[in-house]
């Protein structure tokens, strides 16, 4: 039968529940069995396509087109397996199913409550997630912490879950113990009040993950045991790391995936992690570096700097440089302040190479037009991000082909020369304002112009003549096929398109380095072990 495992945090958010989640599924994945990951958001929002991303982080898109939380990403980079929509619910998206079948009369006249319904549904959606997937494990990560009105349901469902089939659900708490500056002592008090909140929900952790500053001392296990009722050996250390790709190899030093195994009395059917062994030590090892700048607004929130919402793309490069073994050093590039002040734009000479992400909204646009201006025009190599291809093609129609009012119609809805205009079957759904869920999502078909840079970059030797790759998108607008032959013949080269040829999906430049965009988000598919061909080939350019 499947084995649930739920992971809860405690203390505060941000300690790392979705990475620890990760690489238990990692740890399991490489001892034999079938492993697939869950997230539990306690949001009213039914997908996170509609979140702030400095608030909540990135937008991850699935193959199947969700978006959800970027913890779905982590389990992807780390499972190396594509994850889909079942694997993934908020609140919202609960209540929504449960009164829908209300309305169906799914209920067959009963009284519809929120417990237990809400948590069966909760329970319901696991299982057919484990089916799906074929899981011998279903790792489950509720967001929040302990504590908060929000996840108390998801919580529940774990108690009923339990219950019912007690042999087949472990539960485990990361929490957080702090080390005050003043007092300079490592502190339990905050977990152990975590873990009794945990226990007035109904539910004993079998594994408490401690994150600290540094590694647990035997004082405070054998203190967490007392006070948390747990053996000693199920106390794990979780110390702060300079790479997350080294978790895994962390909870291995306390043979977390073997007491694990032990509690569901089953023993390992292989134990293969030497790829991931090897992967830390190139990470640590490698000496080189190289300079990556990335231009975009999702940065700040106050007096902080926030890196989550480009998420997936700092894995991405990471992935690709540590494949030709550098360093990376990214720097995170205001694109406001290009307008405010261009002669900062000489600041990107001393980068490898740029990248532009994608976003939403004016705010921004015209210092990251700016930016690839001055790339293209100084041979800095440069790659753009579904928003960013569309602004380089804008940038190439106003400073090669005179277009000099060129624009997105989301930029200025008036503009003369709408180069990026918004998809036709976008249009009722504005008009409605029918806006959650609606964009072009999830993993399309993309054709390569033979012997163009995109092709180059997937197909070192390209077998047929019509070379097919599949990407995720995430976008309402698209670049105006009414502009195609002015561009092209100003030396605009379309390097990929939709099999109809119907939509540009890739653009480039000759005689330059590396110019490309992309329509796609292809850091969605990259993985730590396989990096994506696109990022692979923009820093082999950038080392040059």
């Amino acid at each position: 039968m499947t084995k649930y495992i739920f992971i809860a945090g405690g203390v505060m958010s941000g300690i790392g529940k979705g990475a620890a989640t990760a690489s238990l599924g990692k740890i399991l994945q490489s001892k034999g069995f079938k492993v697939t990951a869950i997230k539990i958001d306690p949001y009213i929002n039914v997908d996170a396509g509609t979140m702030n991303p400095i608030e909540h982080g990135e937008v991850f898109v699935t193959e199947d087109g969700d978006e959800t939380d970027q913890d779905i990403g982590n389990y992807e980079r780390f499972l190396d397996e594509n994850i889909f929509s079942a694997n993934y619910m908020t609140t919202g998206r609960v209540y929504q199913s449960v009164i829908e079948k209300e309305r169906n009369l799914k209920y067959q006249g009963r009284c519809v409550e929120v417990v237990p319904h809400i948590p069966e549904e909760v329970i319901n959606r696991l299982k057919k997630a484990a089916k799906k997937a074929k899981a011998d494990f279903v790792l489950t990560e509720i967001g929040g912490t302990v504590g908060e009105y929000q996840n108390v349901l998801f919580l529940e469902a774990a108690r009923m879950l339990r219950l019912r089939e007690p042999k087949n659900v472990l539960f485990i708490l990361v929490s957080y113990l702090p080390i005050p500056n003043k007092i300079g002592e490592m502190k339990t008090k905050p977990t152990q009040t975590a873990v009794r909140t945990l226990n007035s929900a109904g539910l004993q952790p079998d594994f408490i993950l401690c994150r600290a500053k540094v590694a647990l001392d035997e004082p405070r296990k054998r203190k967490l045991s007392i006070f948390c009722n747990i053996s000693p050996e199920n106390v794990i250390s979780a110390p702060d790391i300079d790479f997350i790709y080294e978790i895994p190899l962390n909870f291995e030093k306390d043979k977390l995936g073997d007491k694990i195994l032990k509690k569901f009395n089953l023993r390992p059917r292989k134990n293969k992690l030497k790829e991931w062994h090897n992967l830390i030590n190139t990470i640590k090892s490698v000496k080189k570096k190289i300079k990556i700048g990335v231009v975009g607004k999702y940065f700040t929130t106050g007096n902080f700097t926030l890196l989550d919402s480009y998420i997936s793309v700092i894995e991405a490069i990471k992935h690709a440089s540590w494949f030709y073994e550098r360093t990376p050093e990214i720097e995170w590039i205001s694109s406001e302040d290009f307008e405010s002040f261009p002669k900062k734009l000489k600041k990107l000479k001393k980068f490898d190479g740029i990248i532009v992400p994608g976003g939403f909204g004016s705010r921004g646009v015209e210092g990251k037009i700016k930016a690839i201006q001055y790339c293209r025009e100084n041979k800095i190599p440069f790659l753009g991000l579904c928003f960013g291809m569309q602004l380089a093609a804008i940038e190439f129609a106003r400073n090669v082909a005179g277009l000099k009012e060129a624009n997105s119609s989301e930029i200025v809805p008036k503009t003369k020369y709408p180069i990026i205009h918004l998809m036709p079957e976008q249009l009722k759904k504005i008009q409605k304002s029918h806006y959650g869920g609606s964009m072009r999502l999830g993993a399309y078909p993309c054709l390569l112009l033979k012997n163009s840079l995109a092709g180059k970059s997937y197909f070192s030797k390209q077998k047929t003549e019509k070379p097919l790759i599949s990407e995720r998108h995430r976008h309402r607008y698209e670049f105006n096929n009414e502009f195609k032959e002015i561009l092209e013949k100003k030396g605009l080269i379309i390097s990929g398109f939709s099999p109809d040829k119907q939509l540009v999906e890739i653009i480039e430049i000759k005689n330059h380095p590396f110019f490309m965009g992309v329509q796609f988000h292809p850091e969605f598919k990259s993985r730590p072990l396989s990096p994506h061909p696109l990022f692979k080939s923009f820093i082999k350019s950038a080392l040059n």
